[in-house]
């Protein structure tokens, strides 16, 4: 009989109560290997977080680059801004600098505007030479009190020592009645504005040869 049981124990193995559980030995192995109740899902729990971070990440790095992407235009509106408002500054630049040289170009010829009508009036008057003359004389005065307005004053020559910063000597004369090189002659009369000469005045000298020798 003892031999009988061990048969049938081996082939029909109790469970843990010790009472027969009806299944072979491979099928109580596969029992076995089979998850408890309440575990079944477990794998598929933590590949479920593992996509839900995985989401997570990607929406972070989406908001990272919409904010990117919204600094971005913001910048290149402030840069088009800035280009409009360079551009506007340079028009206005260029219009304040043509209205400067036009407001310069009026003061000074605004003055002359009649000397010129006078001109224009002594072209048509008839008369003797000595009127015209006369004429011609009042307008050239007119025209030095215009100057004068604009801070051109005449180079004086006739009279005084000859000063190259001013003058330019085109000739010279030997005469032994006038200090040596003092300007005997003005061929064309020089100007200056305040302290800057516009022209030097070109004279005729003198040359006296007993204050050279002496």
């Amino acid at each position: 009989m003892s031999g009988f049981r061990e048969r049938v124990a081996r082939r029909w193995p109790l469970g843990q109560n010790g009472k027969d559980t009806g299944m072979t030995g491979t099928e109580e192995m596969q029992d076995k290997e089979t998850p408890a109740p309440g575990t079944e899902g477990a794998p598929l729990e933590i590949e479920g977080a593992n996509e839900e971070q995985s989401g997570q990440e990607t929406d972070s790095q989406a908001a990272e680059l919409n904010a990117v992407r919204e600094e971005r235009d913001a910048l290149k509106d402030q840069i088009a801004r800035l280009q409009a408002e360079f551009a506007n500054a340079r028009k206005r630049e260029s219009k304040e600098r043509q209205d400067a040289r036009d407001y310069a170009v009026q003061s000074a010829v605004e003055p002359f505007l009649s000397v010129m009508d006078n001109f224009q009036l002594a072209l048509k008057a008839e008369g003797s030479l000595e009127q015209l003359r006369a004429g011609v004389e009042l307008i050239l005065k007119q025209m030095e009190e215009a100057m004068r307005g604009l801070n051109v004053q005449p180079v004086e020559s006739v009279g005084t020592q000859f000063d190259p910063r001013v003058h330019e000597a085109l000739g010279s004369e030997e005469r032994a009645d006038v200090p040596d090189h003092q300007v005997l002659e003005e061929i064309r009369r020089g100007y200056r504005l305040r302290d800057k000469l516009l022209r030097p005045a070109l004279v005729k000298i003198a040359t006296n040869s007993r204050q050279t020798s002496e």
